[in-house]
């Protein structure tokens, strides 16, 4: 029977891990990384075996860029080691105030990765919450479409600034992927897969100079990225069928939310239930420090504004007080301000739900009271975050 645990630090890399294996947490951890033998695993096949040879228990890693951890966390997985997640955050404060290591270094990390599941190995909160396969599925899936998207943009300007002298009848012409993911006519024209009389006849009577071959190949791999966009888009809608599913999507019917961001909400809050303390939103009573009044502490709600970017954190050195949102999801962030600017401000399409109409006129209120714009969609993108996180709530008890 086994007698102790052996906890495995993983300081992700590129191509490598630094490696740091306890069985407990050592007396003096300053002295001890100087004298301690860390290990350094190749992306390999035997840089794998020698990893999995330490025969851990349990692996502490940070969440690196998924593409560089994903590998390591499988095959520790695959071979019957828990995996356990630390926020970059909670590392680096971890490291330089409780364990007083030096300058970050990959060694210093695999030993405060190491060290912290000694400290905190019966608090399950300091740990990030793991992903079902499904919902790392859907999140791998959305940040592909977030990548295509970037990289389609600067190809689509360059295209456009050479169309306006190679063939100005169509350089500002909005082109959309067609039914059953056929790709964007005038960009699927250029490239020669499609045919369009109307693009025969304007380009036999056009005043441009004539398309270039570099221009049909930027055409050609705008309709590529099209293509991968569609079997995403395919694949992740099959995946959000699934009846878990429907209670968040009737709540995000009453915000008027598209499909892209109905489907990056539920890659970062499903389930609500990691949120929640048994089944309840978690608050806590304080006393407030200056005004000494006890005062009412949502956690829950916190947390979930954190998740998706949306939760202000005080700033504040001398005199000078601010407010910041760095923290949580850039990607969930940015997709809700794009829809309080695309849904809620043109006040001809907005849709007519009693969620959308109050969004609608405090959004109106803000603007009247001479507040700038951006402060504006912050605001309300906020406060939409909060009736989302409630309606929620309500719907799932």
């Amino acid at each position: 029977m086994k007698n102790t645990i052996r906890i495995l630090g993983l300081d992700v890399s590129k191509s490598t891990v630094s490696a740091c294996l306890l069985t407990e947490k050592p007396t003096n951890p300053r002295q001890f990384y100087y004298s301690f033998d860390f290990k350094l695993f190749d992306a390999t096949r035997k840089g794998i075996d020698s990893m999995l040879a330490l025969k851990p228990d349990i692996a502490i890693l940070e969440p690196t860029g998924s593409n560089y951890s994903k590998i390591w966390c499988e095959h520790l997985i695959r071979n019957e080691v828990e995996v356990k997640l630390v926020g970059h955050r909670e590392l680096r404060s971890y490291r330089a105030h409780h364990l007083a290591l030096p300058d970050k270094d990959d060694n210093a990390d695999a030993l405060a990765l190491a060290c912290y599941w000694f400290d905190y190995q019966d608090i399950p909160s300091r740990f990030l919450r793991q992903q079902n396969k499904k919902t790392s599925r859907i999140r791998q899936l959305i940040l592909r479409l977030e990548h295509l998207n970037r990289v389609q943009s600067p190809i689509i300007n360059r295209l456009r600034q050479d169309l306006a002298w190679q063939f100005p009848e169509v350089a500002l012409v909005r082109s959309v992927r067609g039914n059953k993911g056929l790709p964007p006519l005038l960009w699927a024209w250029i490239a020669q897969i499609r045919d369009s009389k109307r693009y025969d006849t304007l380009y036999s009577q056009s005043i441009g100079l004539g398309l270039e071959q570099s221009t049909r190949e930027r055409a050609e791999i705008i309709c590529n990225l099209q293509n991968q966009e569609f079997e995403i888009e395919t694949e992740l809608q099959n995946l959000l069928r699934d009846e878990c599913f429907n209670p968040y999507f009737q709540v995000f019917e009453e915000f008027g939310f598209g499909f892209r961001l109905s489907a990056i909400l539920i890659a970062y809050i499903y389930p609500m239930e990691n949120f929640l303390v048994n089944g309840k939103p978690e608050v806590k009573f304080h006393r407030g420090r200056i005004s000494g009044k006890i005062t009412k502490r949502y956690l829950s709600l916190r947390r979930f504004q954190k998740t998706l970017g949306l939760a202000p954190s005080m700033e504040s050195s001398g005199d000078k007080k601010g407010m910041k949102t760095n923290d949580g999801s850039r990607l969930c962030r940015k997709a809700m301000w794009q829809w309080v600017f695309s849904s809620l401000e043109p006040k001809r399409g907005r849709i007519k739900t009693p969620t959308i109409t109050a969004l609608c006129q405090f959004l109106d209120q803000e603007k009247a009271s001479g507040r700038p714009v951006r402060l504006v969609r912050s605001r309300v993108a906020a406060k939409a975050v909060k009736l989302m996180f409630k309606k929620l709530v309500t719907s799932l008890e």
